[in-house]
């Protein structure tokens, strides 16, 4: 009997127009996802984004990972990311999902799981919870972004990331700090972890 290797898609969300900016922190993380992984990441018309896939070993499970950055603006990129489920899952589980976000409830440079829930009032969460049917049941890994009481929050989620983030995110902690939350969604699914 052949087992199917089991396949995990992870979706960082953002805006392509907008790179280094607080709402793009989930494509800076997925570039640098690709990177450590060695996965080219290749524009896929019939998907709308950017896609790559390899096998991983989380402890004795070889898994194929995916990796996915929809070209969609971050409010409307449900489609795109459900379309890439479809690709990596044929049963479009949600359980497949690991979706990477901004957030503005928590602090910069923290990391924070969820599995299920409501979007928050995250419009590209809700855009992903949509286009799912309305199904909830996948990971989030929340990426703290902070708030400026200051500042219109629409206005600074297109800010900037600072230089110290940019570096946090793209080739440094952080990348370990996900990389970890997503050995422990894999030992959690596969009684590995």
């Amino acid at each position: 009997m052949v087992v199917a290797t089991p396949q995990i898609l992870i979706a960082g969300l953002g805006n392509l127009p907008f790179p280094s900016t607080r709402h793009s922190v989930g494509h800076l993380i997925i570039d640098a996802l690709a990177s450590r992984l060695g996965i080219t990441l290749v524009n896929d018309r019939s998907l709308g984004g950017y896609f790559g896939s390899s096998n991983v070993y989380f402890g004795v499970h070889s898994v194929k990972v995916s990796l996915f950055k929809p070209k969609a603006l971050m409010n409307i990129s449900g489609s795109q990311v459900a379309s890439a489920l479809s690709k990596t899952s044929p049963t479009r589980s949600p359980t497949s999902l690991i979706l990477i976000h901004d957030s503005l409830s928590h602090k910069p440079l923290t990391i924070s799981p969820k599995l299920s829930g409501s979007a928050n009032g995250h419009n590209g969460v809700k855009s992903v919870i949509s286009a799912l049917g309305n199904q909830q049941g996948f990971w989030r890994l929340r990426v703290g972004i902070g708030k400026n009481e200051g500042v219109d929050a629409a206005e600074y989620v297109l800010s900037k990331l600072s230089r110290e983030e940019r570096e946090f995110w793209g080739r440094g902690e952080g990348v370990d700090l996900v990389w970890k939350e997503v050995e422990k969604i894999m030992g959690k699914s596969f009684g590995s972890g």
